[in-house]
């Protein structure tokens, strides 16, 4: 039988449920909106799932349930989704803030000890990308806690809370990168997929 890596859609929702009650907070509502354009890209993607990529775009900031801190969310979502066996989860709450591969790209403060570091460094330098991981990232990059967003939106307001770093503008046109990317596959622009009919309110556009 084959290995499932990653939870049902019942049981991730219960996952965030129980974090938002250990650490209220915007995080949630920005996952739920990840998720949302995760989902929405995998339609249009023949060879993604979309129940998947859904699971893998709500637990991306899972870590985060331990409460307020910076680059530690990604080490506690990775050992969190690990210790599941949820091994595709755990790259991804990972990855999701590494479009480079490398770790020195980090716009975020190394609150972990180092060995902790040590560990977050080979998960990232052995990690083979596919297109969930990337999906997540572009995901990522356009989801506000209100709502979608068009790219520049989110990407100045991470500019507006970390500041500018060396790798701000490798990380922007790597975003870039991704969106073209999955744009050649749909045939259609990233905004028109997310524009359509849906359930989900205040598209923030």
């Amino acid at each position: 039988m084959k290995e499932i890596r990653y939870p049902s859609l019942e049981v991730a929702e219960k996952l965030l449920q129980k974090s938002e009650a250990k650490n209220p907070g915007a995080w949630i509502e920005h996952s739920r909106y990840t998720a949302f354009v995760c989902e929405r890209i995998a339609q249009y993607c023949p060879h993604l799932d979309k129940e998947k990529a859904y699971l893998l775009g709500l637990l991306h900031d899972i870590g985060r349930y331990v409460g307020v801190v910076s680059e530690r969310h990604l080490l506690e979502g990775y050992l969190l989704c690990h210790e599941n066996g949820w091994d595709e989860v755990a790259r991804i709450c990972v990855t999701h803030s590494y479009m480079l591969q490398d770790i020195t790209s980090s716009i975020g403060v190394w609150d972990v000890s180092d060995e902790d570091y040590q560990l977050m460094k080979i998960v990232i330098e052995t990690s083979e990308y596919n297109d969930y991981d990337r999906l997540v990232q572009l995901a990522d990059a356009l989801a506000l806690p209100t709502g979608v967003c068009i790219i520049e939106k989110r990407l100045v307001d991470v500019v507006l809370r970390y500041g500018f770093h060396p790798h701000t503008i490798a990380r922007w046109r790597k975003t870039f990168e991704i969106k073209n990317y999955f744009e050649a596959i749909m045939g259609l622009s990233i905004y028109q997929v997310l524009c359509e009919p849906t359930e989900i309110p205040e598209l923030v556009f």
